[in-house]
């Protein structure tokens, strides 16, 4: 059972399971850049009800841009949100990166008592310099943070986004074998070798029983970053990805992940799982390309919300935007979303 928003004591459980995790953005009030929450909480039902998890508070969430409150206020209007629409085992993963062990600590004490089930931490960048080549710092940063967060923390490999800090594989196996705390990982550096080497040893049949987790509700999972390699990653026993594209095509990255799955068993499916991550993979690259603000951008186009990031991230010139919007593999997304959604052309 996992613990969380209720002072400690035992909640429903949701486990945390293999598939397809949305890092959900943050929208604010074109003026006065505000928490734009009805158009947060619509979204988040969106994404849920296409089978897609949810990650809030991360880079696409803009979440070195949020305070404290306003990131335990995502959480509890999310989890309102997602028990209102019947979806009471949705489970809500908060991301608690920030610059110091003790920070991310404090954040993922909040984001337990805000109801969050998971949490996703990443190494700060600002002191890459002294980090990056430093392992035991970087061993001792997951292992106290796995220690001392009340709820199961994944690892957040995004070189990208923490000074150029990647993690390599023996270090995640490492911290998978000895932190019982930790449920997973997010490589965000698109490294399909580094996936593979530690699928290897935790999507093992001996690994659960020989390092068992502290909440058994969280196995560790080994997620990309995008949805470029979903197919590959299922393969080598991968569990799925955290990754911007779902935010777009919920229901399309839902569906080449259940179709990836089912490929391993039924061979005759793998031609349809191959043209979906096709799609899907010139699609990411494309969106990828125009970051936070081109999936606002996109966002606004599909659904009427997505607004502008936070200042200084700039929001995307209409130029660029509307060549995004046109972009034949965008527009092939596009297609293959409202077809999966019921939606048609």
């Amino acid at each position: 059972m996992t613990t969380n928003g209720t002072n400690g004591h035992h909640s429903i459980s949701r486990p945390l399971k293999a598939g397809i995790y949305a890092p959900i953005p943050s929208f604010f009030l074109p003026q006065s850049e505000d928490l734009d929450l009805p158009s947060f909480e619509n979204h988040v039902v969106r994404v849920a009800k296409a089978g897609v998890g949810l990650v809030l508070s991360g880079s696409m969430g803009e979440a070195i841009n949020l305070s404290h409150n306003e990131r335990a206020t995502l959480i509890k209007v999310a989890r309102k949100a997602l028990d209102s629409a019947g979806l009471l085992q949705v489970p809500i993963i908060s991301g608690i990166g920030a610059g110091s062990t003790r920070e991310t600590i404090e954040l993922s004490r909040e984001a337990a008592d805000a109801g969050a089930d998971y949490a996703i931490a990443i190494t700060s960048g600002y002191f890459a310099g002294a980090l990056a080549n430093n392992r035991k710092a970087l061993k001792a940063f997951f292992q106290e943070v796995g220690e001392k967060s009340p709820i199961p923390v994944i690892i957040y490999n995004y070189p990208g986004a923490s000074g150029g800090i990647n993690l390599d594989s023996d270090l995640i196996v490492e911290l998978a074998v000895d932190c019982p705390n930790l449920a997973g990982v997010k490589l965000t550096c698109g490294d399909v070798g580094k996936l593979t080497r530690i699928a290897a040893t935790v999507s093992d049949s001996s690994f659960s029983s020989l390092h068992p987790r502290k909440n058994a509700d969280a196995p560790f999972l080994v997620l990309g970053g995008f949805t470029d390699f979903i197919l590959p990653s299922t393969f080598v026993n991968g569990h799925g990805a955290i990754t911007g594209l779902a935010n777009v095509s919920p229901h399309a990255a839902a569906k080449l992940f259940e179709l990836s799955v089912a490929s391993l068993k039924d061979p005759s499916l793998l031609p349809e799982a191959q043209r979906l991550q096709g799609i899907i993979a010139r699609a990411d690259a494309t969106v990828a390309k125009a970051s936070i603000s081109g999936t606002k951008y996109l966002l606004e186009k599909l659904y009427g919300y997505g607004g502008r990031p936070r200042k200084p991230l700039p929001p995307i010139e209409s130029g660029p935007a509307e060549a995004l919007w046109q972009h034949s593999h965008t527009q092939d997304l596009v297609h293959l979303e409202r077809e999966l959604s019921g939606k048609g052309h």
